[in-house]
């Protein structure tokens, strides 16, 4: 088993030190403005350069988080970031969108790239289309058990790296729009507000209004440090500590278990503990254990415990780790009027210093004395790694160990700034492409996404352009409808879910269907043969990356709901846009099961409701019972843009129906074709925001 990389947040510089001095093998940090956390310290293009030099003086690899949707306003701002992070020498971009991707490898094909847990990627196929569209690494989605990351590590063509510690976000990441829908601020744009840690209560037999009061969407904080010899075992290269928004404190505690626990030593638990819970840890998803364990929520009782575990943590990076190997070599003497030290590391680095003082004749050896010396490292990153000796005629004499204590001194400040040189990727250049806005005035075709066959109604799909169901129910759709139906692929698959999509797209291959609606990236590697078409779960908000995905092969797509109007009409990438005109927006997708709470799964009829702290119910649908299904929970009011069809600036509108009845599809479906305002309460979504 090799050490995997221990890789440890930096939400500002002191935390970044703190990582550093504790151990850390690198670091991920965020670049000002387009970064998963825009409410952390985060680093300007200069601090960042700063921050690079003191970290590879360290032998530590520094991570530029870019991992945030974009819109085309801002596209040559992201360009500039690129530059940026290309000028200070950083090791990798952290990138989910595929025009940040692009932009990379455009501008700085040198640095590495890592594709972010918000690209959703869980499967062994998804590793092999990132490792395709150039990504050196992939983080994964958080909710794998240790058989499902085995899997993906043995498969993948390129790096695999997985959260170990950490808070664990109640939705997969990136397929979660409730902080953007119920708060205003998107947790796709690195603006997370943390609503799924507000109230929203399954309890049974609430009566109508009544505030939720249990937080049944908060999951305790994820502990797979005791787990890291299985994971190393597995084959993952770097294990993850998430809280770029928590203390210096908390990070060295982490670094500092998960280095013991990857030597085969012991670490305070209780100290890991104290430092940061919600009433305890959880490996649910690791395990299989997907239950209701799972969840907790921060209590005074953990605060407090913080609060005392605060000096200790403090403690443990007080002083850096010695880890960088130095190489002395002393020459010189009595006879030469002088000694000469020249110190080395590894990467080739290498100074010399001379002594101020003449040594004198020495009565005895003096080479263990200064062996000693030049051993005293501490207060420094390096530690001894031998010392060649070649005295002079005479020897190399004595001389007061103040002296030799300077020589040491100054041979290691220089060679620490020579090692702290910042070393920029080269950069090309770059024109950003240009791309047609969108008409606007137009009335976009209609097209439909039901959740069964029985939900459509015959004489509507007659008039739709295009039908579209889940793959699931593909033996179900009539013959008839089968030449203006898509098949919606599920946004995440896990156990062997993807393997039985691939053989039924197989075997569905000649069945008269349109095509089929594809979720992740991983969907492209086994959809060959049909016609594609982008869903919800690809996150597109921008013409570069809506163009990346029609050389990939896309035929259409879906744009990401929380694009405002004026955003919308930018993306025109060549292929048909589309936009929900109608639906309960999927505000969650989750592994982990929220009605889990308060009842098995096998008493549970397949879903529920979730009541919010002002009294609203949220529904809750279920794919598949147990750990291998996966639930969505929906806004309770619908999305609405009948009326206004003309200002979707869109090729197609698609009303998308989860649980409304036979009849209610109809009477929706008559308002859309009669271009008629919504018959009880709607929203228009963030559609005529300034996003």
């Amino acid at each position: 088993m090799s050490r995997p990389e221990i890789l440890a947040p930096a939400g500002n510089r002191e935390m970044l030190g703190a990582a550093v001095f504790s151990g850390a093998d690198a670091v991920y940090l965020g670049l000002t403005g387009f970064n998963a956390r825009r409410t952390a310290g985060n680093f300007t293009p200069d601090e960042l350069r700063e921050a690079v030099a003191f970290c590879h003086a360290r032998g530590v690899k520094v991570h530029v988080t870019l991992n945030t949707l974009v819109y085309d306003r801002e596209l040559s701002g992201l360009a500039d970031a690129v530059r940026a992070v290309a000028a200070a020498g950083a090791d990798a971009v952290i990138a989910d969108d595929l025009a940040t991707a692009q932009l990379v490898k455009s501008i700085a094909p040198t640095l590495h790239l890592h594709g972010s847990t918000q690209m959703s990627v869980h499967t062994p196929e998804g590793a092999k289309e990132l490792a395709a569209l150039g990504y050196d690494r992939v983080i994964l989605a958080r909710e794998l058990s240790l058989e499902e990351i085995r899997a993906v590590c043995e498969a993948s063509p390129i790096e695999v790296e997985v959260f170990v510690h950490g808070a664990l976000c109640m939705s997969v990441s990136g397929q979660c729009m409730m902080s953007a829908f119920l708060g205003g601020r998107s947790g796709n744009r690195g603006a997370c507000a943390g609503p799924c840690r507000l109230p929203f209560d399954a309890s049974a037999g609430l009566k109508p209004g009544q505030p939720g009061r249990a937080c049944h969407l908060s999951l305790k904080d994820m502990d797979y440090i005791p787990h890291l010899r299985e994971l190393m075992d597995a084959g993952v290269a770097s294990v993850k500590i998430e809280g770029r928004l928590r203390t210096p404190e908390y990070a060295a505690a982490v670094v500092t278990a998960c280095r013991a626990v990857c030597a085969g030593q012991p670490y305070d638990e209780k100290l890991v503990r104290d430092i940061f819970s919600r009433s305890g840890f959880t490996d649910g998803y690791l395990t299989n254990r997907n239950d209701g364990k799972m969840f907790g929520v921060r209590t005074e009782a953990d605060a407090a415990a913080t609060r005392a575990a605060t000096p200790k943590a403090r403690e443990l990076f007080r002083r850096e780790l010695q880890r960088v190997p130095v190489h002395y070599e002393l020459s010189g003497g009595v006879e030469d009027g002088g000694v000469k030290l020249t110190a080395r590391d590894d990467d080739g680095h290498r100074v010399s210093v001379y002594s101020a003082d003449e040594p004198q004749p020495a009565q005895k050896d003096p080479l263990p004395g200064i062996e000693r010396a030049l051993g005293k490292t501490g207060g420094t990153p390096f530690v001894m790694d031998g010392l060649a000796a070649a005295p002079g005629e005479g020897g190399f004499g004595f001389l007061p160990g103040a002296a030799w204590n300077e020589l040491r001194r100054e041979a290691l400040d220089k060679l620490l700034e020579k090692r702290s040189e910042v070393t920029p990727h080269a950069v090309q250049a770059f024109e950003m492409p240009t791309y047609p806005a969108h008409t606007v005035g137009q009335l976009p075709a209609l097209a439909a996404r039901f959740a069964n066959a029985a939900q459509c109604p015959a004489e509507a799909a007659e008039k739709l352009q295009y039908l579209i169901f889940p793959i699931a129910e593909a033996e179900s759709i009539p013959g008839a409808w089968r030449g203006k139906t898509l098949l919606e692929l599920p946004r995440v698959m896990f156990g062997r879910l993807e393997q039985k999509t691939a053989a039924r797209l197989d075997a569905l291959q000649d069945a008269g269907f349109a095509g089929a609606v594809v979720n992740n990236p991983a969907q492209l590697r086994y959809t060959d043969g049909w016609t594609l078409y982008g869903g919800l779960g690809l996150n597109v908000t921008n013409p570069m990356s809506a163009a990346r995905y029609a050389s990939l092969g896309v035929q259409g797509m879906l744009l990401q709901p929380e694009t405002a109007l004026t955003a919308m009409q930018a993306v025109a990438p060549g292929v048909p846009t589309a936009a929900l005109c109608y639906g309960h927006l999927p505000l969650m997708l989750t592994r982990a099961c929220p009605l889990r709470n308060v009842r098995d799964c096998g008493k549970c009829p397949g879903g529920g409701t979730l009541r919010d702290r002002k009294g609203r119910d949220f529904t809750v649908t279920c794919s598949a019972p147990g750990g291998a299904g996966v639930r969505t929970v929906f806004n309770p009011v619908p999305l609405y843009m009948g009326e206004r069809l003309r200002e979707l600036p869109v090729d197609v509108a698609v009303a998308a129906f989860t649980t409304e009845t036979p009849a209610r599809v109809s009477q929706i479906l008559d308002l859309l074709f009669n271009a008629q305002p919504f018959d009880s309460e709607f929203t228009r979504g963030l559609y005529y925001t300034n996003n």
